[in-house]
């Protein structure tokens, strides 16, 4: 193994799809499953997947691993080292490879994180999402905030890197509450904070209730002042946002996640993965059958589960680009985005929106928005795209 390069970085996500609960706001690929999943079964067709993967894209060095979800820590610990093992055969993994699990607290025990670390991951990503009980019971979530707290406990503990997440914006939240909770989970965390503004999601329970008015959260400008003060007080404490929902100490930024919103390449695997593949020169857009035993059946029937592989043009890859990087504190070089569109952005639209304060240009020539532009990051990218 070998040290991996940041410019040429390239990720591996692998999903698990398998969830205790379902939670109310949650639109991601989970599923519920009353009987025992057949690990050993789901192991093999994750080898597989991965073999013929590696197949299409050989010679590449991961820089990062994600084992997300679903609930990945529901997994046994020898599935994750098979998982991992695999990956290690078929391409070649840097000796600095940040290899990253999510766990929710209900499913993290002591033994099973050490038994995680022995198989490989060194960072874990815990989903706490709130640090009192009555927002939790909200959120549909299975654990108290105790059980959170000790989680994170018992990850700090294991693993040198650990992140956990919060949604903040939550129905009858103000910015005095979500300061007092966001200091004491920044008390807890070490390096990394992951802090969603709740959103309702077409196609979830939450929208239901929401759309029938039984659900009521913050309006705009209380959900602007809950942004401002995770901003100011992640920043006083020295966790800074580097990504419009992640803070991070200097050098402790997901670097996995970093591959999205740079856009590099990484290679999905599992129900419902998605992936980016430069082959033969084209950039794939790579999208795999979300149903599990589905995509079981496809991977054992024709050794992969992909239902969706377009080649993006320059103009979606240009657009694609721009959507994830200004995501970043660190913002996008525009002439990446004038070599794979083939065209400049508008110097016009670029002052208008630099006047307004939405976005500014670093001294590197760099172009990134700003602290009043990210509330309103959609509305930016959509003008600059135009």
């Amino acid at each position: 193994m070998t040290s991996a390069d940041p410019t040429t970085a390239f990720g591996v996500y692998v999903h698990w799809p398998f969830c205790l609960s379902k939670c109310p706001y949650c639109d991601f690929n989970s599923h519920v499953r009353h009987a025992p999943i057949d690990e050993e079964r789901f192991v093999r067709a994750f080898t597989r997947e991965i073999e013929t993967t590696a197949a299409r894209s050989p010679g590449r060095e991961v820089s990062s691993i994600f084992l997300g979800g679903g609930t990945p820590s529901l997994m046994q610990p020898q599935t994750v080292g098979a998982i991992l093992e695999a990956i290690g055969k078929n391409w070649r993994v840097a000796d600095n490879a940040e290899i990253t699990l999510e766990a929710n607290p209900t499913s993290v025990e002591a033994t099973r994180f050490r038994g995680y670390r022995a198989a490989g991951v060194n960072r874990v990503s815990l989903g706490v999402q709130a640090l009192d009980d009555a927002s939790l019971k909200a959120l549909g979530r299975l654990h108290t905030a105790r059980e959170a707290l000790d989680a994170v406990a018992i990850a700090r503990s294991v693993f040198d890197r650990y992140s956990f997440d919060l949604i903040y914006a939550r129905p009858d939240q103000t910015p005095a509450m979500w300061s007092e909770e966001l200091q004491r989970a920044i008390s807890e965390a070490a390096e990394h904070l992951s802090l969603y503004q709740l959103t309702i999601e077409q196609g979830t329970p939450f929208f239901g209730l929401h759309a029938a008015g039984k659900l009521k959260t913050p309006d705009e400008a209380i959900s602007r002042a809950l942004y401002d003060v995770t901003q100011e007080i992640c920043a006083r404490h020295g966790l800074p946002a580097y990504e419009i929902s992640n803070h991070a100490r200097p050098g402790a930024e997901c670097r996995h996640n970093l591959v999205y919103w740079r856009g590099q390449e990484y290679a999905g695997i599992g129900p419902g993965a998605h992936g980016r593949l430069d082959i033969d020169g084209d950039r794939h857009a790579i999208a795999t059958e979300k149903r599990p035993e589905a995509w079981l059946m496809r991977v054992e029937a024709i050794g992969n589960g992909i239902v969706a592989d377009d080649l993006l043009n320059s103009e979606e890859r240009a657009d694609e680009f721009l959507l994830m990087g200004l995501r970043l504190r660190e913002g996008i070089d525009p002439q990446r985005y004038a070599a794979l569109s083939g065209r400049l952005l508008d110097p016009r639209r670029i002052a208008i929106l630099r006047e307004e304060g939405a976005i500014a240009i670093s001294p590197d020539g760099r172009l990134r928005v700003t602290q009043d532009g990210f509330p309103v990051l959609d509305a930016v990218v959509a003008d600059l795209a135009a």
